[in-house]
């Protein structure tokens, strides 16, 4: 007997581009967020670096949640069951009627 063994395939093909855990197309947005957060309140409102760090998590989360094209939301709706069956047809009239 012929036993044909499949070729590995790298895995990571076909995926989107990541760094790390972060997506790839995150990287701009956040960046642009935190130069924004740095200046706004470390400099005009001379907030402390924790309040700045936070106020950077914060902006950063929520531009994750509302770009990620439901793959952030996505992971916590159940893929529905769906399984193919036979069975007899079956009439929803009365049998008496029908006659």
């Amino acid at each position: 007997m012929r036993h044909e063994k499949f070729r590995t395939v790298n895995q990571i093909l076909g995926n989107r581009p990541r760094l790390g855990p972060f997506p790839a197309d995150q990287i701009f947005p956040w960046s642009l967020i935190a130069i924004l957060n740095v200046f706004v309140f470390n400099y005009m409102l001379k907030a402390s670096w924790l309040g700045t760090g936070l106020s950077i998590a914060w902006g950063w989360a929520t531009w994750w949640v509302l770009s990620s094209n439901k793959d952030f939301f996505g992971k916590f709706v159940s893929v529905p069951r769906i399984t193919r069956g036979y069975m007899r047809f079956q009439t929803l009239k009365n049998k008496s009627e029908s006659r």
